[in-house]
């Protein structure tokens, strides 16, 4: 029977989730549903040095607004909980002592300043990567330079200690990268990394490991940054005698600033002044507040299919992808190796697309609830005849009020660079003309408006084009905007008068 897929995210609750990360997820996630497998959310929180308040519940919900569903995970329980490591504690410690007892990792006692001295002594000679290795493990204070009784007095008296692995000294490790391709570190290269702390805690190296491996994780996709910790943990199987049921790897490639040049950061975030989280963060410590993807206003579909199309294609011009159409395209071996340039623009994009997707009566509600908080009572029909009226020169919901204002609210200033330009003597004659016009007229539609001004403008032997900014000047206080008879027709025949009016006496004066 072929195996259950079975793919983790694993995040660290030491603050907001990075978009880096809601990538990582998004790709476990689709892998899994496409494979009809499994997507596990495990909290590695070994370090609880750097455990922020908040952090992890910040995770929880920002991958349910992605609409990222977990199949287990601390919240919603499964058959190989706990999912947070720091709850899986007891079991760390008795694979490392397994690995001491079979020479495969040693006791070590050095204490911070041995080992800033032996790191000053390699760097005085000249070593480029100075670390506690195959070849300087033997001038330090461990279980294989100690004698035995004394390391036994060591660990009774509760001297401090770590656990370190002790790596082969020639050894090529290879690994065969589903992104990547094969992958060959040399032994020499790497250090004896710490497994346990001397807090008791494992470090990430062990903890995922053993934790994979208790979980039948079956791949293992994530960040870039953890490809040169991948062969430290090609090792950790083969020292376990697990190298049969190692996952596979796949090392996502890097996500980077907008000119190319390097990773992106918060910094670059806040300087080009676009969101780099998925929701709002407020830092516990500092009280300092950071909008998200989602309080920008982006939509939920627009952010995971702009998503999913940092560093994977579907190998067609297509792109446009609901999350359903996203899974059943999805394949790892269309991710590409090489890092993928960070573009906001293509992110309001995809943002326009989706908004123009929705339903009109979606629209009408996301107006009508702009319309109320801005004190504004409208019926539904009008507020999605608006919505609709102005959706294709919308990017953001809030878009839709910045819009569609103009059919609310009446002119309190008008364009400085418009008036100049387009306001004279001329105008004013038609606009008085349309006016007087209008107020004659019953019920005023768009078509009606129009056939008005027309009749206006022959009258007085005057093309459309020299006053239709003023016109639109008059009512709306702009010089572009929606389409101008809609706009009378839908504010209404005394409305529309009262606008005029109200311009032909205030501009008169300027």
């Amino acid at each position: 029977m072929e195996q259950e897929v079975r793919v983790r995210f694993a995040p660290s609750p030491t603050g907001p989730l990075h978009i880096g990360g809601v990538r990582t997820a998004l790709y476990n996630f689709l892998f899994a549903r496409k494979m009809g497998g499994k997507m596990i959310l495990r909290i590695e929180d070994t370090d609880q040095t750097r455990f922020v308040p908040g952090a992890e519940e910040y995770i929880q919900e920002a991958l349910k607004w992605c609409g990222i569903e977990l199949d287990e995970s601390p919240w919603t329980g499964g058959p190989h909980g706990p999912y947070r490591q720091s709850e899986r504690k007891p079991d760390y410690m008795q694979y490392a002592l397994q690995l001491v007892e079979e020479g495969k990792a040693y006791y070590a006692f050095d204490t911070p300043e041995e080992l800033d001295a032996m790191r000053e002594r390699l760097k005085a000679a000249r070593v480029a990567t100075p670390q506690y290795n195959a070849i300087t493990r033997m001038q330090m204070k461990n279980s294989l330079t100690l004698p035995e009784d004394e390391v036994k007095a060591r660990l009774e008296s509760g001297d401090p200690y770590v656990i370190r692995i002790k790596i082969p000294r020639k050894e090529e490790v290879r690994l065969n990268d589903m992104i990547r391709g094969w992958v060959m570190v040399h032994s020499a290269t790497l250090d004896d990394k710490v497994l346990m702390k001397s807090d008791g805690m494992p470090t990430y190296h062990l903890a995922n490991i053993v934790d994979d491996h208790l979980m039948k994780i079956t791949h293992v996709i994530r960040g870039e940054e953890w490809l040169p910790s991948a062969p430290l943990h090609v090792l950790l199987y083969e020292y376990f005698g697990w190298k049969d049921s190692m996952p596979r790897f796949a090392h996502l490639p890097l996500l980077l600033k907008p000119d190319g040049n390097g990773k992106l950061s918060k910094r670059d975030a806040e300087k080009h002044g676009f969101p780099i989280f998925p929701l709002e963060w407020t830092d516990p410590a500092t009280g300092e507040k950071v909008d998200g993807f989602r309080e920008e206003g982006y939509l939920p579909e627009a952010f995971l299919n702009f998503l999913a199309f940092l560093g994977w294609s579907p190998g067609t011009n297509d792109e446009m992808f609901n999350l359903e159409e996203l899974i059943n395209t999805f394949t790892i071996e269309r991710i590409g190796k090489s890092g993928t340039k960070f573009d906001i623009d293509k992110a309001k994009w995809y943002n326009q697309q989706y908004l123009r997707k929705r339903s009109d009566e979606e629209l009408g509600q996301m107006l009508q609830s702009q319309l109320k908080q801005n004190g504004i009572e409208a019926t539904p029909e009008t507020a999605t005849r608006v919505a609709v009226e102005v959706k294709e020169r919308a990017v953001f919901p809030a878009d839709l009020w910045k819009e569609g204002a103009v059919f609310f609210v009446r002119p309190t200033a008008y364009d400085e660079s418009v008036a100049q330009k387009k306001w004279n003597e001329e105008a004013a004659n038609i606009i008085s003309g349309f006016k007087d016009a209008l107020k004659t007229l019953g019920q005023v539609n768009a078509e009606t408006a129009k056939n008005t001004l027309n009749e206006v403008l022959e009258k007085n032997n005057v093309k459309i084009g020299r006053v239709m900014q003023a016109v639109r000047l008059a009512l709306t206080g702009a010089g572009s905007g929606p389409d101008l008879m809609n706009i009378i027709e839908i504010v209404g025949k005394e409305e529309t008068v009262a606008r005029l009016e109200q311009a032909l006496q205030t501009l008169q004066t300027k």
